[in-house]
């Protein structure tokens, strides 16, 4: 396993993503149909927290029921999605969550990485495209 990081240290292009977070809070479960296989997948939220910031945890189907506010887990290989703009914290098919005995006393809720708006950028975009003059 990769070495744990910080909420704080996360960035648009973060990928095999390793916490440990505390479950600040939960929104309520919601059915939405996935574009991929047309099927109804149960979706929802968690706002997770350690001392250095705060990120929105995506949690689908049977994750939901692995997760309690208030509880302590430990991500493992995550990654960071731009969703509207804003980070998100994902496991897709190969990451995974648990809840772990470790106490999270404080946590920053000021620095929420998923309230800040990212620039956007498109795929391999890195500079400015050139400019040619006609001859």
């Amino acid at each position: 396993m990769s070495e744990l990081v910080k909420i704080g240290q996360l960035n648009p292009r973060s990928r095999n993503v390793n916490l440990i977070a505390k479950v600040v809070s939960k929104s309520p479960e919601r059915v939405v149909s996935s574009q991929y296989d047309q099927k109804e997948h149960r979706l929802s939220e968690a706002l997770i927290a350690d001392e250095t910031g705060a990120i929105n945890l995506i949690l689908w189907d049977d994750r939901i029921d692995n997760v309690r506010e208030g509880s302590t887990i430990k991500v493992t290989n995550g990654f960071i999605k731009l969703f509207k703009g804003k980070m998100q914290l994902n496991l897709g098919r190969y990451g995974s969550v648990e809840e772990v005995d470790e106490v999270i006393e404080e946590v920053n809720l000021d620095n929420n990485l998923s309230e800040t708006p990212q620039p956007q950028m498109s795929f391999g975009e890195r500079r400015p495209p050139r400019r040619f003059r006609r001859r």
